[in-house]
C-alpha cells in the first residue's frame, strides 16, 4: 500500500513558496510516498520534481476555466488556462490524462461554479476530490462524497498544500499502481484519511502571491 497526497503545490504556483527539495524531505518524514503535484496552470514544477523524487510523482495541473478549476492528472504538458470546461477536458484527454474536479463545493469565488458539477461536465470526469484539507466546511465534504457516490466517480483526497506544514494532512491509502488506468482501479480500493488545515494557511498563500508579484520567485531555480 502507498500513502498518496493527491493535491500538492510547489513554488511553481503563484501562491506558494515551497521549494521542491523541501517537499521531498517533508514527504519522506511523513511516509507520504506518492504525490500529485497540481500547480496552478503549469506542469513545470511537477516535471522537475519527478526527475529526482525517490517516490511516485503524478504530473498534474490545476487549470483555471471561466467557471472554476479542473485538475488534469498524468499530463505531459500544460493545458492553457481560460478555456471552457469542455475544451479543457478535451485537452487533458488528448494527453491520455485523467480529469478531476478539485474541491467541488469548497471555496470557488466564481458565480457560475455549479457548471462544474452539472451533469454535462461530471459525465466527462473520472475523479471527484471529496476531501480537501483547505475546504473549511464539513457540509462541503459531505456534498462532494455524495456527488461521487451518485455519479459513480472515484473519490480522491489531497491536502492542497501550499506550505510544508500542510503536506500529508489528507491522503489516500491505496494499492500500488502503474499508469493512469491502473491508478483508477487502485484509487477505487483506497481509504481516505484527512484533517482540515488551519484557515491561517490561506494567509500564507496571500503573502506568497504578493511576494511573487513584487519580487518574483527565485526559488524556482532550485533543483
Amino acid at each position: 500500500m502507498i500513502k498518496a497526497d493527491l493535491h500538492v503545490h510547489t513554488c511553481y504556483s503563484m501562491d506558494c513558496l515551497t521549494p521542491l527539495e523541501q517537499i521531498v524531505e517533508r514527504c519522506l518524514e511523513l511516509g507520504i510516498n506518492c504525490i500529485a503535484v497540481a500547480d496552478h496552470n503549469t506542469v513545470a514544477g511537477a516535471l522537475k520534481l519527478r526527475e529526482f523524487a525517490p517516490f511516485k510523482v503524478i504530473v498534474a495541473e490545476e487549470i483555471l476555466t471561466p467557471v472554476g478549476e479542473i485538475m488534469g492528472l498524468f499530463l505531459s504538458e500544460a493545458v492553457s488556462r481560460g478555456l471552457s470546461p469542455q475544451e479543457t477536458i478535451s485537452r487533458i484527454r488528448s494527453q491520455g490524462g485523467l480529469v478531476a474536479i478539485p474541491h467541488p463545493f469548497g471555496r470557488s469565488p466564481f458565480r457560475h461554479y455549479k457548471e462544474l458539477t452539472s451533469t454535462e461536465v461530471i459525465s466527462q470526469v473520472d475523479i471527484i476530490e471529496t476531501f480537501n484539507s483547505r475546504t473549511p466546511f464539513s457540509s462541503s465534504v459531505a456534498r462532494a462524497q455524495k456527488l461521487a457516490e451518485e455519479q459513480g466517480k472515484a473519490a480522491s483526497a489531497g491536502s492542497d498544500a501550499h506550505t510544508l506544514g500542510e503536506i500529508g494532512r489528507a491522503y489516500v491509502e491505496m494499492p500500488e499502481f502503474n499508469g493512469s488506468d491502473d491508478f483508477l482501479n487502485s484509487l477505487a480500493q483506497g481509504k481516505i484519511f484527512g484533517q482540515k488545515s488551519s484557515y491561517l494557511a490561506h494567509f500564507a498563500s496571500t503573502w506568497a502571491r504578493i511576494r511573487n508579484h513584487v519580487l518574483g520567485d527565485p526559488s524556482r531555480s532550485l533543483p
